[in-house]
Formats: C-alpha cells, sequence, structure tokens
C-alpha cells in the first residue's frame, strides 16, 4: 500500500524533505551538453518535483552525491591537521534500479574491501535512496541481462503521472513527513524493465589466458584514453591526491581526492619510470576484465550494473557492450 499526491500535496512534501535531507535528483542542464546548444542530465540538489528529470535517463550517475568529484580529506597548517565537516543535511537521492544496484558495488569496494573508507562511510551511513522506475527501457541499458532491472531495496519510491505523484514507502521517518501532507492512499508498485533492446551475454570461463586475446589490440587502437566511460560510470571508483598549498602560505593548505580514470596515459606511473599499463589496449583490457572479470571474482558477481553510459558517451564510439559479447562468442567458437 503507497500514496498518491497532488501537485500541491507533492510540492509540500518536497519542501518537508528538503528541510532535513539534500535532494540529489537528475536534472536537465539547459545548454550545457558537450556540443553547441545542447542538454546534458545531471545530478543536483532538488526542491521541487517540477526540477526532477523522471522520464529520461541521466547522462552522469549518482555517484557524485556519495563521491563528490573533488573532495577535501583535510585542511593542514604547519602544526595541525582538520578534517572538514560532514554535510549537515542527510543525503537522499534519486535513482534507477541500476544504480541502485551499483550503490552495493561501491560499498563493497570503500567498506569491505579490507578497509572501510572514512569519508565514503560516513556519507553512506546517512544516506537514503529514492527509486525512480523504469516503465520502458533506455536505448543503450542492458540491466535485464545483468539483473539489475529490479531493486528492492530502496526507501521510498516516487512515480510522476501527469499532476499526480504515487509512492511507495520503506522507510517510515519518510512515510511519516508524507502523511502530514494529507495524501490518499493508493495500491503502488514499482516499475521495472522486463526486455532491453540491448542483450548482453556474459562469458563465463575467461581466465588469465584471456588478458592474451587480440581483441585488446583492436579496441585498444581506437580509444583515445578520455576517461569520459569512468566519469560516467556508476561504480567506477578510481582517484587520485592533490595537494593543494595556499599562496598565503605555502605552508597551509589542503589534501583532495580527486576523480580519475585508468583510461588516461600516466594513471598507473609509479616513481623510478615504472608504468603497469603502458598501451591504450592495456588499459582498455583491464577495465573491462575488471568489471566482468577480477571484480566477481573477488566478490562473486560483476562490477557492471548495465546502465549503458559508457556506451552513450564514448567519442570514438566505442560499445563496452559489444566488446563483452564478442568475448562470449569467441568462447563458444573456442569450444566448438
Amino acid at each position: 500500500m503507497g500514496y498518491q499526491f497532488s501537485k500541491q500535496q507533492a510540492e509540500q512534501m518536497f519542501r518537508k524533505l528538503s528541510e532535513k535531507y539534500d535532494l540529489f535528483a537528475p536534472v536537465v542542464k539547459e545548454g550545457e551538453g558537450c556540443f553547441s546548444d545542447t542538454d546534458v542530465i545531471r545530478y543536483a540538489k532538488v526542491s521541487s518535483p517540477d526540477e526532477v528529470a523522471w522520464e529520461a535517463k541521466s547522462d552522469y550517475s549518482f555517484k557524485e552525491a556519495l563521491l563528490p568529484i573533488n573532495e577535501t580529506l583535510f585542511y593542514f597548517t604547519e602544526e595541525e591537521t582538520t578534517v572538514p565537516r560532514s554535510p549537515r543535511k542527510d543525503p537522499l537521492i534519486f535513482l534507477r534500479s541500476c544504480d541502485l544496484h551499483a550503490v552495493k558495488r561501491l560499498d563493497e569496494i570503500y567498506l569491505r574491501n579490507g578497509y572501510e573508507d572514512f569519508y565514503y562511510a560516513r556519507i553512506r551511513q546517512r544516506a537514503k535512496f529514492v527509486l525512480m522506475g523504469c516503465p520502458s527501457t533506455c536505448k543503450s541499458g542492458f540491466c535485464v541481462s545483468m539483473g539489475t532491472n529490479r531493486a528492492e531495496n530502496y526507501d521510498l519510491y516516487l512515480k510522476l503521472a501527469g499532476d499526480t505523484l504515487y509512492a511507495d514507502y520503506r522507510c517510515q521517518e519518510l512515510e511519516d513527513l508524507a502523511l502530514e501532507t494529507g495524501a490518499a492512499k493508493a495500491d503502488v508498485a514499482p516499475d521495472y524493465v522486463t526486455e532491453n533492446d540491448e542483450k548482453v551475454t556474459l562469458p563465463k570461463k575467461l581466465s588469465n589466458e584471456s588478458f592474451t586475446k587480440k581483441i585488446w589490440e583492436e579496441y585498444g587502437s581506437r580509444c583515445i584514453g578520455c576517461g569520459r566511460c569512468n566519469f560516467v560510470c556508476p561504480t567506477c571508483t578510481c582517484f587520485t591526491m592533490q595537494d593543494i598549498f595556499y599562496r598565503d602560505n605555502e605552508k597551509a593548505g589542503e589534501r583532495r581526492r580527486v576523480w580519475a580514470s585508468c583510461q588516461v596515459d600516466g594513471y598507473t606511473d609509479m616513481a623510478g619510470g615504472i608504468i603497469f599499463r603502458k598501451s591504450q589496449a592495456d588499459r582498455f583490457r583491464f577495465k573491462v576484465m575488471h568489471k566482468i572479470y577480477d571484480y566477481e571474482k573477488r566478490f562473486g558477481y560483476p562490477m557492471c550494473v548495465g546502465c549503458g553510459r559508457c556506451d552513450d558517451v564514448c567519442p570514438e564510439y566505442i560499445s563496452y557492450s559489444n566488446c563483452v559479447n564478442r568475448l562470449a562468442k569467441e568462447e563458444e567458437a573456442h569450444e566448438e
């Protein structure tokens, strides 16, 4: 059993939510796309249902609400360091089913991978998630193939139909706010995709020999190493560190954690001129195999959630999903 809100009640509910939470949702940024006179859908703080892009998949993922692109870890002077305070309000993040599955992947890396990341943990433990249903498939997504087309571990499900907002609550605290608006009860169940246009078959017999396939040279020759696929991906977690020294006092400054990409030249460079992955083919191979082999070997399921954003954003039109399908076909051909 859920609730239905009139337009006025929905606005009232958003106002009440905004008093306690920072609402992060996909928003259409007009004229801010990569090309002239194009828009982009990106996450930002909202305070009204009218600001949310309910229908289309966001070009960038929810990830930056939990992992800021540029995050100050601590400030330093000659004598001490100071950790910045966490945000005053708890985050309430709107996302799709595939992205909610991506949260589990981020948790594995930052909370259960041998060390709990302090900065991620203090935000994550306060975060709540609003599921936005998918009544139809997006063009590039393959969530059904990855088993991420349906999610149950949401705190609130919202669906906008005309001027009516429908809600299903799994969190009593959020439901109590809804009751204050006088919303009527209604039968509400999340929309989810049952079939995608894009279908992916995961190879099941990958091994260390898979790293030597000729396919990597082919894709590596096309990849320009821009890293855009990593930045829009909801499960990529690579970062680098930057120390910023202030001009008025060069002994004071801050250390920042900044998003990075395993596809960018120089990411694996180490002291002494050591470079782990010199060619673009090596970098592309690492990304793909980490998503469907290395991560699964460690945690028991693939890292990729099938959102399709990497295919959408690639300037060279390299399709990650096609690459995975080719690996599966090569497996079949080898068995025959």
